[in-house]
């Protein structure tokens, strides 16, 4: 019997919901057809468009133009602390991780830049694209800003080694820590939403997040998005 005052298409996507945290429909998995669903549930296939839609802006779903529609894993939980690395906080969870440099150049760094950096404003910045993957799935987007006249060669470095804080002990950075994160959402924009595979303007979380060197000098300033429903930050307080 249909809920009095409930939209068709939020019926399906509950019902749905309902089915992935049973595990009806096991992460990894692929659902049903549109015509399928349609079926099951006595509504047309806009109907059914119209969850599936609302599922995968929540994270929950991904959809894959000639493939068809998949389950996505649980939420990653990802701790923030003053020794935040990205790629251990993953290979805690025994996930395949893995990671590629779109592309790299040099830019002037803006007046917020400049403050987050501690550089002087309009100075050369090196700045990094990078896309990380589980099991092929992409789950975040980060640009990397360094200084430049510090790290000349530091995109190379990264290519090689494939991750940031082996590629910064070539240049004598032994350790970093956190020095400040902000936590933020928007609507991913069309580049983003192409290296993340959601739809243009689905919720996007972004982190940016300033490491400092031993010395407590700024060396980065990272600028990471994920789609919204992906991650679970626990922010740990200081002690």
């Amino acid at each position: 019997m249909r809920k009095a005052g409930v939209l068709l298409w939020r019926e399906v996507e509950d019902a749905l919901s309902r089915d992935i945290a049973a595990g009806v429909h096991s992460p990894g998995s692929r659902l049903p057809t549109e015509g399928e669903l349609a079926v099951r549930f006595g509504v047309n296939r806009h109907t059914v468009r119209r969850a599936l839609s609302a599922l995968q802006e929540r994270g929950a779903i991904t959809i894959e133009q000639g493939r068809g529609m998949f389950v996505r894993t649980p939420k990653l939980a990802y701790p923030i602390t003053q020794r935040t690395r990205y790629s251990e906080n993953l290979a805690r969870l025994s996930l395949p991780l893995a990671g590629r440099v779109l592309r790299n150049w040099e830019m002037p760094a803006t007046a917020a830049l400049a403050r987050d950096l501690q550089i002087d404003e309009g100075s050369l910045c090196l700045a990094i694209d990078d896309l990380r993957d589980i099991d092929g799935e992409p789950i975040s987007f980060t640009t990397h800003h360094f200084p430049a006249a510090r790290f000349a060669g530091l995109a190379e470095a990264f290519i090689e080694l494939k991750s940031i804080t082996e590629a910064l002990r070539h240049f004598n950075v032994t350790d970093y820590t956190r020095k400040l994160t902000r936590v933020h959402a928007r609507p991913a924009d069309l580049e983003e939403a192409a290296a993340l595979r959601i739809p243009n303007g689905a919720p996007a979380l972004v982190v940016e997040a300033i490491n400092v060197d031993q010395d407590g000098i700024p060396i980065e300033y990272g600028y990471t998005r994920s789609a919204g429903g992906r991650f679970e930050l626990i922010i740990e307080a200081q002690r």
